[in-house]
């Protein structure tokens, strides 16, 4: 009862406000994880916590503080706003993980994310490839701190610099929800499944809540449409993102978002 009354009523050390629910659950996690350890009796109480909105930068802001980092950091920024990776992930990527010829990178995966391979975008796997090049450590990737550090400096340079100051509530993390974003944007037929790969949830549960914070534009769902009479027509249009809408008189007709192109 005394542990319970003290979590319930904690504050913050320096700021003397009352502890979020979030804080509290894992106190009350790491105090359960101590009674089951020791033997000790007791019912460990839940606090609700609100659902926050995930942050999701749009395109120019990360453009912005991509383009005003120095090229080793342009490099791995643009990976992780590619591929979703951790930066704690990315530090832990060694050579023997990366083809970088063909340009595909194995994460092996952190925090309860599963692990996965990627290919990149032939401009980033060149861009890797002279980074590879210069960096010829086993594990070429900076430490996690020192990749939000300089994140951090960047971004607050640039805000001050263009007067944006929003761009300040960009954490590294956020690059992630990038990454979803624009693939689940990208796709021809919006398909969560997908965009779970991607980040490599575990849980659709998890995907759906990044998803539900995505903004459509408003000309999201405009389509540019073909038709094709033949095999050869057919294959070409799947290969450039097409998914076949309908078939009249033994035509097929194809369409595709104008926002994938």
């Amino acid at each position: 009862m005394t542990v319970k009354l003290y979590i319930a009523e904690a504050t913050n050390e320096k700021t003397k406000q009352p502890l979020s629910n979030g804080t509290k659950n894992k106190l009350c996690q790491a105090y359960d994880w101590y009674c089951k350890a020791n033997g000790i009796q007791w019912k460990k109480p839940y606090y609700k916590e609100a659902e926050h909105i995930p942050i999701i930068p749009t395109t120019d802001a990360v453009t912005k503080i991509i383009t005003a980092s120095s090229k080793q950091y342009a490099v791995i920024f643009t990976i992780m706003s590619e591929i979703a990776v951790e930066p704690a992930e990315l530090h832990n990527t060694p050579r023997s993980k990366i083809d970088a010829q063909r340009g595909i990178i194995s994460i092996t995966g952190t925090k309860g994310h599963a692990s996965a391979n990627y290919s990149l975008k032939k401009r980033t796997a060149e861009m890797l490839r002279e980074y590879l090049a210069t960096h010829t450590e086993e594990y070429p990737f900076p430490r996690p701190e020192a990749m939000s550090q300089v994140w951090r400096d960047t971004r607050n340079r640039v805000a001050d610099n263009l007067k944006e100051p929003d761009l300040k509530n960009i954490p590294l993390k956020n690059l992630r929800n990038y990454s979803g974003a624009r693939l689940y944007l990208s796709l021809p037929v919006r398909d969560p499944i997908q965009v779970m790969r991607h980040l490599r949830h575990k849980k659709l549960e998890t995907t759906m809540h990044y998803i539900r914070a995505i903004v459509l534009d408003p000309d999201d769902e405009e389509y540019i449409t073909r038709t094709a009479t033949n095999v050869k027509e057919i294959q070409e249009l799947i290969e450039t993102g097409f998914t076949k809408a309908d078939e009249v008189g033994g035509i097929h007709i194809y369409r595709k978002r104008k926002s994938a192109e």
